[in-house]
């Protein structure tokens, strides 16, 4: 796998996962562009990241397309190109369905799949130009089994996961590759930032602590070196999502288990 001299733009790269994607493309050669909305942090993030030769850091907010367009004006100034483009920005709303503020629904909405897809869009046109890219669209195991309490933000990774999978076929002869990443609980800051509701229950096992940030990276990297279409890490959540497509009933049983615990 070469990647020394590739292109790559990461959103939401201020922390987190997208921040430790960000370090290992920059690590195997990559020149990077880092999204956030906040300038300072995704400043910091360049800093903690290195390789500031090569990195250049744009505040985006990616629910406005206007932004978009702009920081693929400046990278194209920049590098003259893109080779890879992440899809990462997001944030999570923990409340039931019943008391879900549908404002703050449409908001995260607005961010974590209409955002995507905006990117998306915008940034197809200059793959189809060069004759070749890579998206990478930052899901979750929550877009394969609906997570309760987190009901909309399941909804809009499984919303993610069907555009990205079906993106990835109409664009199949253009040479541009889709790949879906869906990661299962990862120990970053998301849980605690998240919007909450009235009713903001925690239905993870006590002991089930995550995997790092770190390690999604490393999965999305392999992933993109293979030309994989889904990446779903760690490898455990394999049979979770088999299990909830094959028998439902006994996932939901363990997760009203738990919901009740959690009261």
């Amino acid at each position: 796998m070469e990647l020394a001299g590739k292109v790559v733009v990461v959103t939401g790269a201020s922390m987190g996962i997208g921040e430790a994607i960000a370090k290992i493309f920059a690590e195997h050669g990559a020149n990077l562009v880092l999204l956030s909305r906040d300038a300072g942090r995704i400043e910091a993030a360049r800093g903690r990241i290195g390789y500031t030769e090569r990195t250049l850091a744009l505040s985006c907010d990616v629910s406005h397309r206007e932004e978009i367009d702009r920081v693929i004006s400046l990278t194209l100034h920049h590098f003259d190109r893109i080779d890879v483009w992440v899809n990462n920005a997001g944030h999570g709303l923990r409340s039931s369905v019943a008391q879900m503020d549908m404002a703050a629904c449409r908001t995260m909405f607005e961010t974590n799949f209409f955002g995507a897809v905006s990117a998306m869009q915008a940034v197809i046109p200059v793959m189809k130009q060069q004759g070749s890219g890579t998206i990478i669209n930052i899901s979750s195991v929550a877009g394969h089994i609906p997570l309760p309490f987190g009901a909309a933000y399941s909804a809009g990774k499984f919303a993610l996961n069907a555009i990205g999978k079906a993106a990835g076929v109409e664009l199949s002869s253009s040479g541009i590759h889709v790949m879906t990443v869906c990661p299962g609980y990862v120990r970053t800051d998301f849980a605690a930032n998240a919007v909450k509701g009235q009713e903001a229950r925690e239905i993870r096992p006590a002991s089930q602590r995550g995997i790092s940030a770190q390690r999604v990276a490393r999965a999305v990297l392999q992933g993109y070196a293979k030309r994989k279409k889904e990446v779903i890490v760690p490898w455990g959540m394999h049979p979770a999502i088999k299990l909830y497509q094959l028998f439902p009933r006994v996932v939901e049983w363990a997760m009203i288990k738990r919901s009740q615990r959690a009261e």
